[in-house]
């Protein structure tokens, strides 16, 4: 199993250029609502929210929710060896470029919000032992947030929500069997190397069991934009 002393690299945070997009990245560990906090944002009318996940909050980008819930799904549960790590990646990379492209395309005028940002996508690679220092250092090399927001939640109630494992993907968990133990285990180190790739960033951290609301009025405070969500 990979460990923390991997090649990561995370450099000293640089604030966004004043003639870059500004936007927000609502970030945490798998399970801790997020998807919640994003649908209440899109169902206001008044942001623009970027996401890869498989809802329907990006209904006119098919082609990404397609790639990661097809093509990508199809991979991970592959026999060991099949797919390169470099094929997984590519797959993945998808996503990421899909959520710069968006944050640099969004219309003027309004607060965007983005799931994770590469942030995510690229602690679970490192992770589980596709880590690419080339490939990531080009991630960030992309449009920084202006600001994140983390939401907690214990690895006990997030092995909860997952039905105690039966929703869980391959990339959520150590090993190839989804227990409790290598569920837990993958979370504690995915929180880990979160707060450390933000670390220098400008981050509210939501406490576990702050609710949905509560979510929702961090990331409207955090922007500055209180018109009414």
């Amino acid at each position: 199993m990979p460990t923390l002393s991997m090649p990561y690299g995370a450099p000293p945070y640089a604030p966004p250029r004043a003639d870059g997009p500004e936007f927000t990245v609502l970030l945490g560990p798998d399970y801790s609502g997020k998807s919640s906090v994003l649908r209440r944002l899109a169902d206001s009318g008044r942001w623009t929210v970027v996401t890869c996940d498989q809802t329907p909050l990006d209904t006119d980008y098919a082609l990404i929710g397609r790639a990661r819930r097809e093509l990508l799904s199809e991979a991970l549960k592959a026999p060991a060896g099949r797919y390169s790590p470099d094929i997984l990646l590519t797959l993945m990379q998808l996503a990421v470029v899909h959520m710069r492209d968006r944050v640099t395309g969004a219309p003027p005028g309004r607060p965007v919000i983005v799931d994770s940002y590469y942030l995510k996508i690229m602690a679970k690679c490192t992770l589980l032992g596709y880590a690419n220092p080339s490939l990531f250092s080009w991630w960030r090399s992309f449009p920084r947030p202006a600001r994140v927001v983390y939401l907690d939640v214990p690895p006990a109630v997030a092995w909860e929500r997952s039905g105690r494992g039966a929703a869980l993907n391959p990339m959520e968990h150590y090993g190839d069997t989804p227990t409790e133990e290598a569920f837990t285990r993958f979370q504690d180190d995915l929180r880990d190397m979160l707060h450390a790739e933000v670390a220098g960033m400008e981050v509210t951290t939501l406490e576990p069991g702050s609710g949905i609301d509560r979510a929702v009025e961090a990331v409207v405070h955090a922007t500055g934009h209180r018109a009414g969500v």
